[in-house]
């Protein structure tokens, strides 16, 4: 299974990078960093800097059939940036549009709400987007990690780092399952 991990070239939380990556690996998939710039992201621990990471590919190369699913780390700088970038919004919408698995976490579920691809879906996220996703259409509820089928695809949710194991648990079970029913490579 291939995995693309969709930040912006700074302001994505690493452990929210780190983790859910090792996790994929683990799983025997394959993640792939893409990011709306070449050369390398920047990430943070909270509002500090973190270490930088090599893109594999940009938004403008990447393709959502090369992959069979996405994960969406947050950081508060990282969906924002991703969210104003109409390539970067435009790739994931098409993990929904194609039926493909998408597993955000924290802030990453802004690039969602721009997506508007969170109508009928019920879904968690760092408090503070709660209302954001209401107004695109979602329903918010606040548990560690939420699964939520009623829609075009499986989209797997989480509130914060603090929710990293639940949240791993939860969207590699969901992509194995992906990769099972044939949407694997």
């Amino acid at each position: 299974m291939k995995v693309a991990f969709l930040v912006a070239p700074e302001g994505a939380e690493q452990v929210e990078i780190t983790t859910p990556w090792k996790a994929v690996e683990e799983a025997g998939g394959t993640p792939h960093l893409v990011s709306t710039k070449p050369g390398r992201i920047q990430a943070f621990h909270h509002l500090d800097r973190g270490d930088t990471f090599p893109v594999d590919r940009t938004v403008a190369e990447a393709g959502t059939a090369e992959y069979d699913a996405l994960v969406l780390p947050g950081g508060v700088a990282s969906p924002d940036f991703l969210r104003l970038d109409e390539r970067a919004v435009a790739f994931a919408r098409g993990f929904f549009t194609s039926g493909k698995p998408v597993a955000a976490i924290c802030h990453g579920l802004w690039t969602l709400v721009e997506a508007d691809v969170l109508r009928g879906r019920t879904l968690t996220s760092w408090p503070s987007l709660r209302t954001d996703i209401q107004n695109a259409g979602g329903s918010w509820v606040d548990e560690q990690v939420k699964v939520c089928t009623h829609g075009p695809n499986t989209l797997i949710t989480s509130r914060k780092p603090d929710d990293l194991k639940a949240f791993c648990d939860a969207f590699t079970a969901e992509f194995r399952k992906a990769e099972g029913a044939g949407g694997g490579a």
